[in-house]
């Protein structure tokens, strides 16, 4: 993983996500896109974990649903930017070969 791929990874992930956890799953998924998708993946599953509203009458309300609203916003932002490593072509056609005859326009007597 080059420096760019990194930078790109903690500006989606946050900048403590711990590099050299990225790196490791890096080196296992090959693409940085995949990398932040299981990552987020992770934190969406433990908040599922969890209860997400807990009240205490009268003491405390803690409300996680706006957190696993916004982890879900970031996984489909994320499917639908370009990441890094993804290749150039953007139209979704690879490069292609295209062979043809050359021939006069008039005939020749």
């Amino acid at each position: 993983m080059d420096e760019f791929q990194r930078s790109w990874l903690l500006a989606q992930l946050g900048p403590d996500t711990d590099s050299a956890d990225l790196e490791r799953r890096f080196f296992r998924l090959r693409s940085v896109r995949a990398v932040a998708l299981e990552v987020l993946g992770e934190r969406r599953a433990k908040l599922l974990g969890d209860p997400l509203k807990v009240t205490v009458d009268g003491v405390v309300t803690m409300d996680l649903q706006e957190n696993l609203r916004g982890i879900e916003r970031q996984i489909d932002a994320i499917c639908q930017t370009s990441a890094p490593d993804d290749p150039e072509d953007g139209d979704g056609e690879g490069n292609t070969l295209a062979t043809s005859f050359m021939v006069p326009s008039r005939r020749y007597r």
